[in-house]
């Protein structure tokens, strides 16, 4: 048998999976970003977002966590290049891939990070259902999204920055954030 074969043996069984787990739980984060998209009806792009970093001495766990996923890309951290980042930002694998491998596999992971995964996980089913579609889906979705700021992280934009942009065709009286 081949060393390939093996190693893709490997990746299928249940201790590479609780181990992989353990990596995401450690070096291994899930956002939502809005990016810039200025012709948009409500200016953002919203898009789920999958990553795990490790150095570059150790890409094999990375290659790893890519032909388990099978899909995304790794490329050097912005900044750091000793650093390599494995990203997902596919909402399709996210939701088939993803999701139901840490519904699964990160049980006893912290708080936090159940936490934002109960966000992305919902986040994505409501942009899979169009909610972002809407104006009042729109603003679910950056309430929800920037629920997930703990321990002083901050995003590029404040979110009264993203909704004061989503509303930017609303008058006050034509809309109320009040359901948010």
């Amino acid at each position: 048998m081949s060393a390939e074969n093996q190693q893709e043996r490997l990746l299928v069984t249940e201790e590479f999976k609780w181990f992989l787990a353990g990596l995401i739980e450690g070096e291994g984060s899930i956002c939502i970003s809005f990016k810039n998209l200025p012709n948009s009806k409500y200016g953002y792009y919203i898009q789920a977002e999958f990553f795990l970093y490790q150095h570059k001495n150790a890409r094999e766990l990375l290659d790893n966590a890519k032909t388990f996923f099978g899909s995304g890309n790794i490329s050097p951290k912005p900044g750091n290049e000793d650093v390599l980042v494995y990203k997902i930002t596919s909402r399709q694998v996210i939701k088939e891939r993803v999701v139901p491998f840490l519904e699964k596999y990160m049980r006893y992971g912290s708080k936090i990070k159940h936490h934002n995964f109960q966000v992305m996980k919902e986040i994505t089913e409501a942009l899979e259902n169009n909610a972002h579609k809407t104006l009042q889906g729109n603003l679910r979705i950056v309430d929800l999204a920037y629920s997930t700021n703990h321990a002083g992280k901050q995003r590029k934009r404040p979110k009264q920055e993203l909704i004061s942009r989503i509303l930017r065709d609303y008058t006050s009286d034509s809309v109320t954030t009040e359901k948010i």
